[in-house]
């Protein structure tokens, strides 16, 4: 099992930031891919970032709408991934849900491909 805590939401400006961190803990080394998806109210949840590593290396992955304002990155030291949120807009607002996989499937922008979910974290961006 693993287990994943998120933390650093908030309610920020329009134009502001907020950086968000995953800590992963129990049998990580059995993950390949994690990844961070969000879920506005009365709406579906969906893939906003994920990052993927392997011995021969690594992808990284965004979903249109937060290409150039959202940047994913990974402390292997720490089990711990980060999602640095910038420019963020009200449309950004949701909870943020961090999530682990030890499949190999290619299909990142899928909830069912991940094994593991945080409890997730408020974003509030007001305009």
């Amino acid at each position: 099992q693993v287990q994943l805590v998120e933390s650093g939401g908030g309610l920020v400006q329009a134009g502001g930031s907020l950086r968000l961190s995953c800590a992963a803990s129990g049998r990580t080394f059995s993950t390949n891919r994690m990844g961070w998806f969000r879920q506005a109210p009365g709406k579906e949840r969906e893939f906003v970032a994920a990052i993927r590593w392997s011995w021969s290396g690594g992808n990284i992955y965004y979903t249109d709408s937060v290409k150039g304002r959202f940047t994913i990155s990974r402390d292997n030291g720490k089990n711990t991934v980060y999602l640095q949120m910038n420019s963020l807009k009200p449309e950004d607002t949701a909870v943020y849900y961090c999530t682990a996989s030890e499949r190999s499937t290619y299909d990142y922008w899928e909830t069912s491909t991940y094994d593991y979910w945080g409890q997730g974290t408020q974003v509030t961006v007001s305009s």
